[in-house]
């Protein structure tokens, strides 16, 4: 498993998804930088994510089924200290 973000909320995103989802591979991405004194920049830096995740829980869903998984496991998060989320969702082999 690899996070090249480091950090309370990259540290939280990746414990939620890991008990939720038992990823294979798991990124969690930083990408608040790039939104920098946009909408929706709360000045944390930690605001914008990407998480590419790969589990055996996506086998046979469709693209949507996966992110409503990913989003359940994040949805108090999302409800407040993330304001965007990229998802990259896949099963192995894929």
């Amino acid at each position: 498993m690899n996070m090249p973000a480091t950090g309370s909320l990259a540290d939280l995103i990746a414990t939620r998804l890991t008990a939720a989802l038992a990823p294979t591979q798991l990124d969690v991405i930083n990408d608040s930088h790039h939104h920098s004194g946009h909408l929706g920049d709360d000045g944390t830096g930690e605001s914008h994510w990407t998480v590419a995740i790969e589990s055996e829980a996506f086998v046979g869903l469709s693209r949507v089924n996966r992110q409503r998984l990913v989003n359940n496991a994040l949805a108090d998060l999302l409800a407040g200290r993330i304001h965007a989320l990229a998802i990259r969702a896949r099963a192995p082999g894929e």
